[in-house]
C-alpha cells in the first residue's frame, strides 16, 4: 500500500479528474441549456436541442456525486468548511439543479407557446447560474476565504454570497460561462440537426476567442495582481491532519510553487485547445467536441496545479489554510477508497461509453417533427 504522502497526493489527483469529469460531462449538457433561446428559433429547433441531451444528462449527475463523494470522504475538513462558507451559493446551485429535470419533464405538458418559452427560460436560467458560480468559487480560491480555526479545530466563518463576487472572482465566473458555452455549442454542433449545427458552428467563433481572452486575463490578473500563499519551511506530509500545525505566508505570486510550470502548460494547452474548436467544428465535430473537452481539462489542471498543495486559502487567518498535507481523512481511509476507485471507476467509464456508443448519430428536426404528436 503506498505511504500517506502518496496516498494524499493520488486523491488531490483524482479530485482534479473528478472536477474536470463533471466539468466535461456536466458542462455540454449546461452549455446547451444556456443556448437554448440563443440557437434555436421555435419550438422544434428548442425539442431537437433538448434530446441531444436528455438520455444522458440524468447519467451525467454521477460525476456530480462522485465528486462530492470524494470530497466527503477524502477531504472531510474541506468538504466542512467549503459547504459551511459557500452556503448560499451552493443552494443557489443545487436550486437550478432543481430546476432542470423539472423543466424536462413539464416543459412538453402543455401545448402552448407562453408555457414552453417559460419553461426554456427556466432551462436557461438552471445553465447559466451553476456556471457562473462555479467559476466565481474557483476565483475566490486564489483570493483567499474568510475561515478560521481555533485552538480546538473548531471552525468559523465571517463572510457570505456577497462577499464572494469580488472582481477577480467574477472575471473567472465570466470565463467559465465562456468555456461551458463553447462547450455546449461544440456539443450541438456534433449532435443537432444540420441547420442548428451551422449556427452553433458560427457562434463558437465567438464563444471560444471570448474564452481565450478572459481565460489569458484571468491568468494576467493571478500573476500580477493577486497574492500566493506559500508553507513556511518542511510540510509534514505524513503526520495526521491539523490546519495549525503549519505557518503559511501570504505574499509571492501563484505559479511560484511547487507545480507552477505545470499550471503554464496545462493553460497554454487549455488555450491552444479552446483555438482549435472554432476550426474543426465545420468538417469534423467530434474532434472539435473532444478538443472543448481538453480545453476544459486544462483550464482546471491549470487552477490545480497553481493552487498546490492549498486546497482552500484563508485570508483570515493564513494558517488556517486548508492544504493537501493537512485536510485529508486518515491513511487507512484513502487507501480503502483508492482499492473502490480502482474496481468502480473503470465500469463507470466503460458504461458512459458505451451509452454514447448506443446513441451516437444527430437528432434531426425530420425526426422530432414525425413524433410531434406523441407531445
Amino acid at each position: 500500500m503506498f505511504d500517506y504522502e502518496t496516498l494524499r497526493v493520488i486523491w488531490w489527483l483524482l479530485l482534479g479528474v473528478l472536477l474536470a469529469g463533471f466539468a466535461i460531462m456536466d458542462g455540454y449538457d449546461l452549455g446547451v441549456a444556456a443556448l437554448l433561446r440563443a440557437l434555436a428559433r421555435e419550438d422544434d429547433e428548442r425539442r431537437v436541442l433538448l434530446e441531444t441531451i436528455e438520455p444522458t444528462w440524468e447519467g451525467n449527475q454521477v460525476w456530480l456525486i462522485l465528486g462530492g463523494g470524494a470530497v466527503f470522504a477524502a477531504w472531510p475538513l474541506l468538504y466542512a468548511a467549503s459547504f459551511s462558507g459557500f452556503y448560499f451559493a451552493i443552494l443557489l446551485v443545487l436550486l437550478s439543479f432543481i430546476l432542470r429535470p423539472v423543466g424536462f419533464n413539464f416543459r412538453n405538458k402543455l401545448v402552448d407557446r407562453r408555457w414552453r418559452e417559460g419553461w426554456d427560460w427556466v432551462l436557461c436560467i438552471a445553465g447559466v447560474v451553476p456556471t457562473l458560480i462555479f467559476g466565481v468559487a474557483f476565483g475566490n480560491l486564489f483570493l483567499g476565504v474568510p475561515l478560521r480555526y481555533d485552538d480546538t479545530l473548531r471552525m468559523s466563518y465571517e463572510g457570505g454570497l456577497i462577499g464572494l463576487l469580488r472582481p477577480f472572482a467574477l472575471v473567472c465566473g465570466l470565463v467559465s460561462v465562456a468555456m461551458i458555452l463553447t462547450h455546449g455549442a461544440a456539443w450541438i454542433a456534433l449532435k443537432a440537426d444540420e441547420l442548428i449545427a451551422q449556427r452553433a458552428q458560427r457562434l463558437l467563433r465567438l464563444t471560444a476567442p471570448a474564452f481565450v481572452v478572459l481565460y489569458a486575463l484571468a491568468g494576467a490578473w493571478l500573476a500580477f495582481g493577486v497574492q500566493g500563499y506559500a508553507i513556511v519551511g518542511a510540510a509534514a506530509a505524513n503526520a495526521p491532519s491539523n490546519p495549525l500545525a503549519k505557518q503559511v505566508a501570504h505574499g509571492g505570486h501563484w505559479f511560484g510553487g511547487a507545480l507552477g510550470i505545470w499550471a503554464v502548460v496545462a493553460a497554454a494547452l487549455a488555450i491552444v485547445a479552446a483555438l482549435l474548436v472554432p476550426a474543426l467544428a465545420r468538417r469534423r465535430p467530434l474532434a472539435a467536441f473532444l478538443a472543448s473537452a481538453l480545453s476544459i481539462a486544462g483550464t482546471i489542471f491549470s487552477a490545480g496545479f497553481a493552487l498546490f498543495p492549498f486546497l482552500l486559502p484563508s485570508d483570515l487567518d493564513p494558517r488556517s489554510s486548508l492544504t493537501v498535507w493537512d485536510a485529508s481523512s486518515t491513511q487507512t481511509t484513502l487507501g480503502l477508497m483508492l482499492l473502490a476507485t480502482v474496481v468502480f471507476l473503470p465500469i463507470i467509464l466503460g458504461y458512459t461509453a458505451w451509452v454514447f456508443s448506443v446513441l451516437r448519430g444527430r437528432v434531426t428536426l425530420a425526426h422530432v417533427k414525425q413524433s410531434h404528436g406523441m407531445y
